[in-house]
C-alpha cells in the first residue's frame, strides 16, 4: 500500500511538472509571435521610409526643374 501511494504521488508530481513546463513553453511561443509582429512592423516602417525617400526625390527633382525653368525665362 505504501509503494502504491508513493507511485501515485510521483505520477501527480510529474503531471504538475509537465503542466508547468507546457505553460512556460506556451508563454515563450507568445513572445515569438510578438517578435513576428515586431518584424512585420519593422518591414512596414522600412517600406514607408522607402516611399518617403521616393517622394523626397520627386519633390527635389521637380523643384530643381522648376528653378531651371524660371531661370530660363
Amino acid at each position: 500500500m505504501n509503494g502504491t501511494f508513493v507511485f501515485v504521488i510521483c505520477i501527480i508530481a510529474l503531471a504538475g511538472f509537465f503542466r508547468i513546463l507546457h505553460a512556460y513553453i506556451d508563454k515563450r511561443d507568445v513572445g515569438g509571435s510578438r517578435d513576428a509582429e515586431v518584424d512585420e512592423a519593422m518591414e512596414k516602417i522600412e517600406r514607408l521610409e522607402e516611399r518617403i525617400r521616393v517622394l523626397e526625390r520627386i519633390v527635389t527633382e521637380k523643384s530643381v526643374d522648376l528653378k531651371k525653368q524660371i531661370d530660363s525665362l
